[in-house]
């Protein structure tokens, strides 16, 4: 690293001439011609045993769209040292009717008349701090950041009525024998105490664990204080954040529609802005999802995506577009990802995704020649190795209506999650700057 200018000494400029001693060096070069890239579309070959058609012709009882997406942006709240930064979080819930589809899915902007067409529109507001910023606690005492990280979630939960909604999501209370309990691996506020139980009876009204070395929130399942870091702060956690409560939000809307009239749910297409899998920290979520999602399926049509809009899996997509007819889906095998996509053994015997997906990915190509990758959960749930068609329930009713929601705003979007998109995403500008003035005005 160059020298700063200081006082009336210059500022270090790099040497126009050490690039050739790593040019020369033979580890360098012996590292370089030891790793490969990964391959273009002319060297891609596409089994055809993974290339399926779509039928559009079957009949299905889908009336009701509902997406989800999320946007986030962090600022700075103080600047000079120590620096202190809050996340704002904005989430948006959108209804719509295949009638309402007819009229808006032609648009190419989104208009003042469009966003009318909306039954409900539900944007939910999440604050969280990520840096140098502790809770006040009631005796007046400042907390820990990781304190004030799990009190945000857990009153975030507490004000939207999620808290319920997640004890019957962990303890599978949909089943006629709910589980019993869940296990934390370490408690928050002390990293020698090991696998916490959530005794299902041993949790109060209030969704909280009374325990020796302190009370636990039922939000502390999600092991987001593990990579909460003092000094560096919170934000590693955002993006598994933003996925959790988009999925959150729809297990919510899954749960009110189960209780109240459960058959309804063959009527609604959920859509989720992202891959069907939780990650990072939060990854243990995958298994009481699936969990649900075996449980709905065995008792009802379940029509859910995930639309992903960047990444490796949508690059590699591009690559191979012109290897798939209009109105032909091809299923991602394990040999595939590992071979095209991403590092890794072609034979390998282990699932891509298989400790965070519930669902398994396919790219699609509609017969207006857009592609897109989803994620579609199958019949248990499990990720598979070499999926074929029948390992998807729902899959033509699924792939003829992201053709039908098609939009022209971006690339191969879905009127939905465009929709929703507009109506929560938060720009650098002016959003950032005003949430930034917004927060150092009323933050202490």
């Amino acid at each position: 690293m160059a020298y700063n200018q200081s006082g009336n000494r210059p500022f270090e400029l790099a040497s126009k001439s050490n690039h050739i001693h790593i040019i020369k060096d033979p580890e360098v070069q012996a590292f370089l011609n030891n790793h490969e890239l990964p391959k273009e579309g002319e060297e891609i070959a596409l089994d055809s045993n993974y290339i399926v058609d779509i039928d559009y012709e079957k009949p299905d009882s889908v009336e009701y769209i509902i997406a989800v997406d999320g946007g986030d942006t962090t600022v700075p709240v103080k600047s000079k040292f120590p620096s202190s930064t809050l996340t704002f979080f904005q989430f948006g819930a959108n209804l719509l009717t295949i009638s309402d589809l007819n009229a808006l899915k032609e648009e190419a902007f989104i208009s003042p008349q469009s966003i009318a067409k909306l039954k409900e529109l539900q944007r939910i507001k999440f604050t969280l701090p990520t840096k140098n910023i502790g809770l006040i606690k009631k005796d007046g005492s400042r907390a820990t950041l990781s304190y004030s990280v799990r009190k945000a979630l857990y009153d975030f939960f507490k004000t939207h009525e999620y808290l319920s909604t997640l004890k019957w999501f962990l303890f599978e209370e949909y089943k006629t024998q709910p589980r019993q309990v869940r296990e934390l691996a370490s408690h928050p506020e002390n990293s020698s105490s090991k696998k916490v139980q959530f005794d299902r009876d041993a949790i109060t009204s209030d969704y909280i664990l009374k325990h020796s070395d302190g009370d636990l929130f039922l939000t502390d399942i999600f092991r987001l204080h593990e990579v909460v870091d003092e000094d560096l702060g919170a934000g590693g956690i955002v993006g598994y954040l933003r996925n959790l409560i988009e999925h959150f939000i729809l297990i919510d809307t899954i749960r009110g529609v189960y209780k109240r009239k459960k058959n309804s749910l063959s009527e609604v297409l959920f859509i989720k802005d992202g891959p069907l899998g939780f990650f990072g920290q939060t990854a243990n979520m995958h298994e009481p999802m699936r969990e649900l999602i075996n449980h709905l399926q065995g008792v009802l049509k379940l029509y859910f995506v995930g639309i992903e809009k960047s990444g490796p899996f949508v690059e590699h997509a591009q690559e191979i577009k012109d290897k798939i007819l209009p109105g032909q889906a091809y299923l991602l095998s394990n040999g595939h990802i590992y071979k095209y996509i991403k590092p890794g053994a072609s034979d390998n015997p282990e699932a891509y995704g298989r400790t965070s997906y519930y669902s398994s990915k396919i790219i699609f190509k509609s017969r207006d020649e857009r592609i897109y990758v989803i994620t579609v959960p199958t019949q248990n749930s499990e990720v598979v190795l070499n999926p074929n068609k029948d390992d998807f329930k729902n899959l033509d009713t699924i792939l003829k209506y992201i053709e039908e929601l098609k939009s022209d705003m971006y690339d191969n979007s879905l009127l939905p999650i465009a929709l929703a998109n507009k109506l929560v995403s938060l720009s650098d500008h002016p959003s950032s700057v005003l949430l930034e003035k917004f927060a150092k005005r009323l933050i202490k």
